[in-house]
């Protein structure tokens, strides 16, 4: 391992911190309440998707983790997305936070057991369709841009063949879950504001992969839809 490549594993590494040690603990942080079951079950599914995700996207593609720890070092990074990949990436922090204020003030009436359960299942077939896009693109890089170095080229195969963009797809529909799992209302409203964020996202993407990488533009007419079969 290089230089470089060891300050950015020692970046990574203090970046997990927070993102598995603090985040996925907010709503119980903020409210107080530590016997608040369904915010412990949304933490240990955060957790456990994260690390098992990533542990088994490196045993397919082992320079993967390496791509996405120096997602802020790489020069030809659209200017667009230096700042919508940190707006969409940490969107999560705000939902915990709004559902921590709400049950700490009682913003809302909170929701039914079954629409809890609703949420919950939400949440699980998201981040399964969030990891296995990870898993299967071997260059799901951290930010947009054209990945020469590592021989980018069009993924197809696995959630591909449903939309041209599974993993945004897989978090959207996790974030939607949520808030019905942690039963706040109020926390559809950074939901709502990361959707704008990730349909914008998608649609820069979407078109400077068709500009820029060999074959993309032919992908698209095989798998038509961006995020949603039959809408978009």
């Amino acid at each position: 391992m290089n230089k470089t490549d060891r300050k950015a594993f020692i970046r990574a590494a203090l970046l997990l911190v927070p993102v598995l040690g603090f985040f996925p603990l907010l709503p119980m942080l903020i409210s107080g309440r530590w016997r608040w079951w369904e915010a412990w079950v949304m933490a240990a599914i955060f957790v456990i998707t994260f690390v098992v995700g990533r542990a088994l996207a490196a045993r397919k593609t082992p320079d993967i983790l390496k791509e996405r720890a120096r997602y802020t070092r790489h020069a030809n990074t659209q200017p667009w997305d230096k700042w919508l990949s940190p707006l969409v990436s940490f969107g999560v922090v705000f939902i915990f936070l709004a559902a921590g204020m709400d049950a700490l003030y009682h913003w809302s009436a909170g929701f039914s057991l079954g629409w809890e359960l609703f949420g919950l299942a939400l949440i699980v077939l998201g981040y399964l369709l969030g990891s296995y896009a990870l898993v299967e693109n071997a260059f799901f890089s951290g930010t947009v841009r054209i990945q020469e170095d590592r021989g980018h080229k069009v993924v197809s195969s696995g959630p591909y063949r449903w939309v041209r963009h599974p993993g945004y797809a897989g978090f959207m529909l996790a974030s939607f879950g949520m808030p019905l799992l942690l039963d706040s209302a109020w926390a559809y409203l950074p939901v709502f504001i990361q959707t704008v964020f990730f349909i914008l996202r998608t649609s820069l993407e979407d078109r400077f992969l068709q500009e820029n990488l060999p074959g993309y533009r032919e992908y698209t007419q095989k798998v038509r839809y961006r995020l949603l079969p039959g809408v978009w």
